[in-house]
């Protein structure tokens, strides 16, 4: 196929539009005047409305009146007395005491600590620990011999859940991620 010169062709002639239909002469004023009547209309009828007569008011006939003997006062019924209730709970509850057997919790042999972090810098790892400090927590940084890596611990503690707990501190001030484990150190 041969390779054609678009740029020497020019744009071509351009197409002939068809003439636009102008549209059907709208009168403006016949809506402002529907819209004036039907105001006016709404008014009038308010007007009405507002101006009705007050009713009539009905004529007062007297009444004869007879004299009436007094009532007899009813006798006052007697209240009677209320139930003996079946259930004593209402007064054993209060002084009842209820022993709970707490779970013992099981020492390790081996405790547990809590890393966030290992960087290869030791600026980087001093920040860390500045931020758990901010925290009331206290951290330590260690490298091992062979590796070029600081890590950033907290502990040792005896109970997972004493780690988990400075975990959950450390998450609410946006120090993430911790990892805890057994230390085999």
């Amino acid at each position: 196929m041969a390779n054609k010169d678009y740029v020497k062709r020019g744009r071509g002639t351009p197409a002939k539009k068809p003439a636009k239909k102008s549209a059907p002469g709208r009168k403006p004023w016949r809506s402002g005047l529907i819209a004036v009547a039907l105001v006016g209309v709404f008014g009038y009828g308010l007007y009405i409305l507002g101006n009705d007569p007050e009713p009539p008011k009905p004529a007062v006939q007297e009444v004869e009146t007879v004299p009436v003997a007094p009532a007899k006062p009813k006798p006052q019924e007697v209240i009677p007395t209320p139930p003996q209730e079946k259930w004593d709970y209402v007064d054993s509850l209060p002084n009842r005491e209820i022993e709970v057997k707490a779970k013992e919790q099981v020492v390790s042999e081996i405790p547990y600590i809590m890393q966030c972090g290992a960087y290869k810098t030791m600026a980087q790892a001093e920040e860390r620990k500045a931020n758990i400090a901010f925290q009331g927590l206290t951290s330590k940084i260690r490298k091992k011999e062979n590796s070029s890596w600081y890590r950033v611990t907290l502990g040792p503690y005896k109970f997972k859940r004493e780690a988990e707990r400075d975990k959950h501190k450390l998450q609410r001030a946006k120090i993430e991620p911790c990892a805890i484990w057994k230390d085999n150190q």
